[in-house]
């Protein structure tokens, strides 16, 4: 983008989604221009937003006028979308899973932006959005986002320590569980609510809501207002209900009319008979868990599935569709559903479209997991179990009808009192479903029974049987046959207790059953006591009912009320006024009673408690005991088990609570409980008492606060004296040394309470006033330092990391010291009665900081916690620090512990992995700058005006403070390098002043850059600053700058290779990490530090064995072992690998390992030097006769040299050329060792893959500059042939192939690479003539194998080799093929005889055009004589050759004839023909030649030949030249 300034140019980037504030200005005026029509940037990519500019100081900040959720979810998106393209490299799934989530965040962010969505949707959106972002950044493992409780997110400015703590455990808990769930929006609340449309019965595995559709036989509803009106809510189900493996939306399905359908004739047929017909089931599992996202518009369809036959359980048949899904024909029914977050009151809120007034409400059966105050509920659900009846004088079963109603004492039915379900009128009785002559029915049917609380006392159910008539007409003969009845209320006035009743059926006349006389004082059920068989129980005056013997029925009941309890004690303790005697009895037995019991009647109990505190409050007969009660249900509350209950209970002290001097009482026991406890006096409910402080406190508080309203600030003055005695109390436990546990909980209750919206110290004092003076709060925060802050400091010294609450405890710490300003600071400090007091404050201090920085106690993804915390620490340090210039800087109170301390926390805290922004993406790294600065900064510069404060005492920290420095000055950042790295130069200094060198610097700081840099520390720019920095402060002091230059370069070497090395580590190729580690090793070996150069030895063996490289592994080792000497000294503490070893004992181990690594590699030659090296320490030195015997290996090495066969290995010089490759490739040719078998193709396609940018060159010769100067990256590579070099004791001796075979491509260090050219002209018939070779012989620096597998060519070197040496060369070679071959054959009789045959056919045979004939024509002629004289020796030399040919063929013909089988006889029988022919000829043309054999007792096969080697090695002397020659003038492709 380009602007002009006058005739200026001005020009800078524009990136996509680049944020720019254009302003345009006039110097002349102080008010804005209006905004031409015409802008400088294209309107097609630019979109105008609205902004707000504040002032901060003397600078404006731009901020988008966007809403705040909107700017949350750009950040997030922009942050995502870099890291999702990360992702798609390594993993794919969570790739797709991302891509979800994004997807998701840009349609909602659009329809944020649209600004049309009305306000309870608004709501929705904004909680799923907010929602997705915190799960979505967990499964990233980003940073947690706390939020308040409008979901936006939470500003440290503007939150306390505690409470932003707080949110963060908020945060974490809610994300974990939704990670868990795979759902953000259903666990957000504790109650959870279903909305359905249009009909259905029941919701879940057991029964939990019932709603009932009263529906024609046309498809209509009864009523015709609920038409197209008929939706219900399933509301107070809670997470436990969510978290069943299965819920069902079941629908019960009865019809009301005949018996039978088949039935005609309506006048003859019984109607309004209840009877079943189906039912419909559906799997709402998904969609009520969150998994599936549901639409109220979107329609589900249940099948409906018919009964078989009349006498079919409903209950049964729902067992049989919930296991198996039956075929429902194409019947069922249609519905809508949503799953809604929230109790009836939230949705109602937040879903008026969907559920409003004429909505049905079908509450749970049972309690929700919260009951809140006020939710009063006095509902008893009953349901018909089952039944067995006898039919007596009937010859078939009875169709049983089963009759219900509520009565009174006087037997009078309670209108009103029986619903079906929700949603239907309430009825006066209640009819069961009639099932068709079945003996045992059993109903399941479950009803709500609804009786106001004064008459639940009075009233009973009964239950009436009869038997009903498919004819009308004997249905109305028909009369009740027996009954039974259940009191609701027991007599001790506790209700009827939840789960089956097996009642007493009653038999007699149906009118007297109706009497409640002659039934109500009998037993009910068979559980109260014996009840006879058949027996009278009573006779009156309208007389007997007998107890039915052959009949039972059974129910089961669940009690739903807040006000009418199970349980005695309880009762007791609710009605303590009827049996004051039993007062403290019942107040006793409060702790034994079931918890779920104490919650469920939370509020009646509490207003219990503190009315009787209340009534008493001129005694304290019942103070402990009630304090008591009071901390156990707290105590309870905060069990995991209830600890959903805690909003309860705060909504009931801030709404229902009124006992006004209930806060005397309470601030009494409780400072009786805290003074025991700080005599060190047992006190048996002081550890819950602790527990329940803060909910202790609020009461208090609350408490206060009613009666100051009431009586207009009444009795202040005592209560401000009670509370100042109470903390008094407190600081004296504080004190105390009796009980760790307990100055845990109270230093952790204490500063949470100064910090608790709901109570603080202004709370405490806000009778008259609700605020403080500014100094009142000064002295207050003052005196809780002086009491506290030690005594928290020491408590999280004491604590281990693992506690439990750990967290909390350093919260309250950092609150504390957040609180704190310069003035509470000072005068804390003066606190302290002397300097050694003060000192080990500070020094304590420090230390625990510095733990608390190198291992947060705070999960890493709480980075706003952390980060209030760094700055609230560093505050504190920076204060610290300048107490320590004024007071500990002198030479007589200089304390170098306490410095010492300082920077090692100072050092800590600037590289705590927290504060490293260029670790972080670009979002979170602005977030911190914007917020807290980079506080690298201000720390670091802190730290260098400490250290040159220090003066004289500069000495007391070299070399220890080397390393921290160090590390400090590798932190990325240019203006903190340029301000600390001159400390160097000064350590230098201060140490040349004492000792002429500064040898102590310079070896920590290697030893610590070695470390520093592989940790990740330190880039390229950090080296030229080390460079220009420390030159240019030497450049003032002549006498020091050689050694600093010296010092510079030393360092400067060093980081480049420790440079290259760490860039490797993480490469792929362990080629690369061998040679870089080789590059250091030998660099620490070039300056003495031999430490380090064996740190790196042992770090290349492992890169070796994990390749198993043996060979190269033992070569390693050797090197660590040729430092150690045969002697008993220690061993130096670099050289040492176990505990107090001497040299000797290192040395024997070391070679115990090196040759068994000698002997994976078959490497025995080397082993056996070794073994022979301990033996003759064994024999010669120590006398250790048994380790000799133990250490005799060599037999086994040297028949493993002659009998095992051991595979050449190829070797591949490989260039690397371009620029872009790393300094110690670029431009430079390696020669490789391949492993055995490893082909030339195989090598370079594995060489390839750890270079797959690189561009293979097909040439052989060294390429150009535009190859060697390109950016990329080029290989080359081809095979070499190792050149021979014959140890000196072999030469001119008979050594079997076996031994000189291993030197043949071991123990070399030079290289041959032949390409065969044409000079002169060529003759067709016989190319020999013209072909001569140019070789390149290569010189690596270290002979191979050694300890890489490869080594730099340091050498090149071209020649050109004449036809005639060629020819020597080739003939040379065949023979050494054939002796070769021979000595194998002898050795092994399982070989195959094919390569023999070809060899030995290929030579002898005219017509494969093998052997010399060719050289004899293009150089035995009196042309090449006259034209070569001085080639007379070489010819000589190639006709010996040739002779010497025919001894070999003759031995290998014989060993042929002996191993040939009969198919293959003719081919022998015509290669000794043609052999017989070539022997005649080569014999009378070059003489004759004959083998001389060894002859020695072994049976072991050696050389066939002597004198033959012996010429061999002679002739390849005098030519100079060993090397084989190719016979391809191209590369190996």
């Amino acid at each position: 983008m380009l602007f002009w300034r006058g005739s200026e140019q001005i020009g800078f980037l524009c990136t996509l989604s680049l944020t720019l504030y254009v302003c345009p200005f006039s110097p002349l005026s102080t008010s804005l221009p209006p905004i031409p029509s015409q802008g400088a940037f294209p309107a097609s990519i630019v979109q105008l937003r609205k902004v707000i500019i504040e002032k901060q100081g003397d600078q404006e900040v731009v901020l988008s006028a966007e809403m705040p959720l909107v700017k949350e979810v750009t950040t997030t998106l922009r942050e995502w979308g870099s890291i999702w393209k990360q992702l798609y490299t390594n993993k794919k799934k969570r790739v797709v899973q991302v891509q979800r989530l994004m997807w998701d965040l840009m349609e909602w962010r659009s329809q944020l932006l649209s600004g049309t969505l009305p306000s309870d949707e608004f709501k929705e959106l904004k909680q799923k959005v907010t929602s997705k972002i915190d799960y979505g950044n967990k499964i990233l493992e980003l940073d947690l986002v706390v939020r308040d409780v409008n979901g936006n997110m939470l500003d440290p400015e503007n939150a306390s320590v505690i409470s932003l703590f707080r949110a963060h455990q908020d945060a974490t808990t809610k994300i974990n569980e939704l990670q868990r769930l795979s759902l953000a929006r259903i666990q957000s609340s504790p109650t959870h609510s279903l909305y359905v449309s249009p009909e259905l019965a029941r919701i879940g595995e057991d029964s939990l809501h019932n709603y009932l559709i009263r529906w024609t036989s046309k498809g209509f509803p009864k009523d015709v207002d609920m038409l197209n009106n008929l939706k219900v809510v399933f509301t107070d189900l809670g997470n436990k209900d969510l978290n069943r493996d299965k819920i069902y939306l079941i629908c019960q399905i009865v019809r009301v009319g005949r018996m039978e359908l088949k039935e005609t004739g309506t006048k003859k047929c019984t109607l309004g008979l209840r009877r079943p017909f189906g039912v419909a089931v559906m799997d709402i599992s998904d969609i009520i868990k969150g998994k599936i996202e549901c639409d109220e518009e979107k329609q589900y369809f249940i099948p409906f599935v018919p009964v078989v036959a009349e006498n079919d359980f409903l209950h049964s048949l729902l067992n049989k569709v919930t296991a198996s899904r039956g075929d429902s024909g194409g019947q069922g029914l249609w519905v809508t559903m949503k799953a809604l977050v929230g109790d009836i009151i939230q949705i109602r809120k937040e879903y008026p479209h969907l559920v409003d007034r004429s909505t049905v409400v079908a509450r749970k059966l049972g309690f929700p997991e919260i009951i809140m105050p006020g939710d009063i509920r006095n509902d008893i659900y009953l349901t018909l179990w089952t039944g067995d009846f006898d039919k007596y004088n009937k010859t078939t079963q009875k169709n049983m009808e089963v009759i219900m109603t509520v009565c009174d004492e006087e037997g009078k039915a309670v209108p009103n009192s029986i619903c079906l379900g929700a949603g239907d009128r309430p009825l006066n009785e209640y009819r069961s479903v009639i099932y068709y002559q079945v003996k045992q029915p059993r109903w399941m049917e479950t009803f709500k029974v609804a009786i106001p609380l004064e008459e639940m006392h009075r009233s009973h159910l009964r239950f009436m049987f009869r038997h009903r008539s498919s004819q009308e007409s004997k249905d109305k003969s028909e009369k009740n046959f027996a009954m039974a009845f259940v009191h609701l209320m027991k007599a001790d006035g506790t209700v009827l207790q939840d789960g089956l009743h097996e009642l007493v059926v009653f038999k007699g006349d149906s009118k007297r059953m109706e009497d409640v006389n002659s039934y109500l004082s009998q037993p009910s059920t068979r559980n109260q006591g014996d009840v006879p068989k058949g027996g009278t129980l009573s006779r009156s005056s309208v007389g007997v009912l007998s107890v039915s013997s052959r009949d039972s029925f059974t129910v089961s009941t669940l009690v739903c009320s807040t006000k009418l309890t199970q349980n005695v004690g309880l009762l007791g303790l609710l009605k303590w006024r009827t049996r004051p005697e039993l007062l403290k009895e019942n107040l006793e037995k409060l702790k034994i009673i079931d918890g779920e019991q104490v919650v469920k009647f939370l509020q009646d109990t509490l207003d219990a408690l503190f009315t009787i505190m209340m009534e008493h409050s001129q005694t304290d007969d019942y103070d402990i005991l009630v304090f008591d009660a009071l901390i156990y249900i707290i105590g309870l509350i905060a069990d995991r088990k209830f600890q959903h209950f805690n909003t309860v209970l705060e909504a009931y002290i801030k709404q229902h609570f009124s006992a006004t001097l209930a806060y005397k009482s309470l601030m009494s026991v409780l400072k009786r409980y805290l003074d025991v406890s700080s005599r060190g006096e047992q006190c048996e409910n002081y550890l819950r008492t602790l527990k329940a402080l803060e909910y202790i406190f609020k009461f208090i508080v609350r408490s206060r606060m009613l009666y100051s309203q009431l009586y207009e600030g009444k009795e202040q003055k005592e209560f401000e004296e009670s509370l100042r005695r109470l903390f008094e109390s407190i600081n004296q436990l504080m004190r105390s040394d009796h009980n760790t546990t307990v100055l845990l909980q109270e230093c952790v209750f204490l500063v949470q309470l100064i910090h608790d919206p709901a109570f603080s110290f202004s709370l405490s004092l806000s009778l008259s006033s609700l605020s403080l003076s500014q100094g009142e709060t000064f002295q207050h925060i003052q005196d809780i330092v002086a009491s506290l802050l030690r005594t928290i400091n020491r408590t999280v010294i004491t604590m281990g990391r693992e506690h439990a609450l750990i967290s909390r405890v350093v919260a309250c710490m950092t609150a504390t010291l957040s609180q704190m300003d310069d003035s509470h600071y000072s005068c804390y400090l003066e606190t302290f009665s002397g300097t050694t007091d003060l000192v080990d404050f500070l020094m304590e201090t420090f230390l625990l900081f510095k733990e608390l920085i190198g291992k947060h106690v705070y999960p890493s993804d709480w980075m706003a916690m952390i980060m209030v915390q760094n700055r609230v620490f560093l505050r504190a340090i920076n204060t610290y620090a300048d107490t320590m210039n004024l007071k500990f800087l002198n030479n007589n109170d200089f304390e170098v512990q306490l410095w010492n301390n300082y920077f090692h926390l100072a050092v800590a805290f600037i590289t705590q992995e927290s504060l490293q922004l260029q670790h972080f993406s670009p979002t979170k790294r602005n977030k911190i700058l914007a917020k807290y600065g980079d506080m690298r900064r201000l720390i670091g510069f802190a730290i260098r005006d400490m250290w040159y404060k220090l003066g004289g005492n500069k000495i007391c920290f070299i070399p220890g403070m080397v390393g921290p420095i160090l590390e400090m000055t590798l932190i990325p950042g240019e203006e903190l390098r340029r301000a600390t790295i001159p400390i160097f130069f000064d350590m230098m200094q201060c140490e040349h002043k004492l000792s002429a060198h500064f040898q102590k610097f310079e070896n920590e700081i290697i030893l610590k850059l070695d470390h520093e840099v592989e940790g990740g520390g330190g880039d390229e720019r950090y080296m030229e600053l080390l460079e220009t920095i420390l030159l240019e402060c030497a450049v003032e002091h002549p006498l020091l700058r050689p050694e600093v230059e010296h010092f510079v370069d030393l360092v400067k070497g060093l980081l480049v290779r420790l440079l290259d090395y760490r860039t490797v580590m993480s490469d792929d190729s362990r080629n690369n990490r061998m040679s870089c580690t080789v590059n250091l090793l030998n660099f620490y070996k070039d300056i003495n530090r031999e430490g380090m150069y064996i740190r790196y030895l042992y770090k290349l063996r492992d890169l070796h064995m994990a390749v198993e490289n043996y060979t190269e592994a033992a070569y390693t080792l050797l090197l660590h072992s040729r430092l150690l000497k045969w002697s008993e000294d220690q061993c130096s503490p670099q050289f040492e690998v176990r505990s107090c070893q001497t040299q000797r004992q290192q040395k024997e181990d070391l070679y115990e390992t090196i040759i068994g690594y000698f002997d994976k590699g078959k490497m025995w030659e080397e082993a056996i030097t070794l073994c022979k090296e301990l033996a003759d320490q064994y024999e010669m030195e120590v006398f250790e006769y048994e380790l000799l015997s133990q250490s005799l290996q060599q037999a086994r090495f040297y028949e493993n040299i002659m009998t095992i066969l051991r595979p050449k290995p190829d070797y591949f010089a490989v260039g690397y050329y371009g620029q872009g490759y790393p300094p110690f490739l670029r431009n430079k040719v390696f020669i490789h060792r391949g492993k055995e078998y490893e082909r030339r193709d195989d090598f370079q396609n594995q060489l390839m893959s750890q270079f797959p940018s690189a561009v293979r060159l097909n040439i052989t010769t060294m390429p150009g500059d535009d190859v060697r100067l390109s950016p990329l990256q080029y290989i080359q590579c081809f095979t070499v042939q190792p050149v021979l070099e014959i140890p000196s004791r072999l030469k001119s001796k008979p050594v079997p192939d076996q031994i000189i075979n291993f030197y043949k491509s071991n123990y070399v260090q030079r290289f041959h690479y032949s390409r065969p050219v044409r000079k002169g002209p060529v003759d067709p018939s016989n190319e020999f003539v013209s072909m001569w070779i140019e070789r390149t012989t290569f010189t690596t620096v270290y002979k191979l194998p050694g300890i890489l597998r490869w080594f730099e060519a340091t050498d090149m070197k071209h020649t050109t080799i004449s036809p005639l040496e060629n020819a020597i060369e080739t003939m040379q070679s065949t023979n050494d093929k054939i002796l070769t071959l021979i000595n194998q054959y002898q050795a092994d009789d399982a070989l195959p005889i094919n390569p023999l045959s070809m060899l030995l056919n290929g030579i002898v045979d005219p017509a494969v055009m093998g052997g010399f004939a060719k050289y004899e024509k293009a150089f035995f002629t009196e042309e090449y004589n006259l034209q070569h004289p001085e080639d007379r020796d070489k010819l000589e030399g190639l006709k010996d050759l040739i002779a010497w040919q025919i001894p070999l063929l003759g031995g290998g013909i014989s060993l042929h004839g002996k191993r040939v089988t009969d198919d293959l006889r003719p081919f022998h029988e015509r290669m000794e023909e043609c052999f017989t022919h070539m022997r005649k000829k080569v014999e009378k043309e070059y003489g004759v030649r004959e083998l001389v054999r060894e002859r020695r007792k072994s049976s072991r096969p050696r050389s066939v030949l002597r004198s033959f080697r012996q010429s061999v090695i002679s002739i390849s002397s005098l030519q100079g030249s060993e090397c084989g020659t190719p016979t391809k003038p191209y590369p190996d492709r």
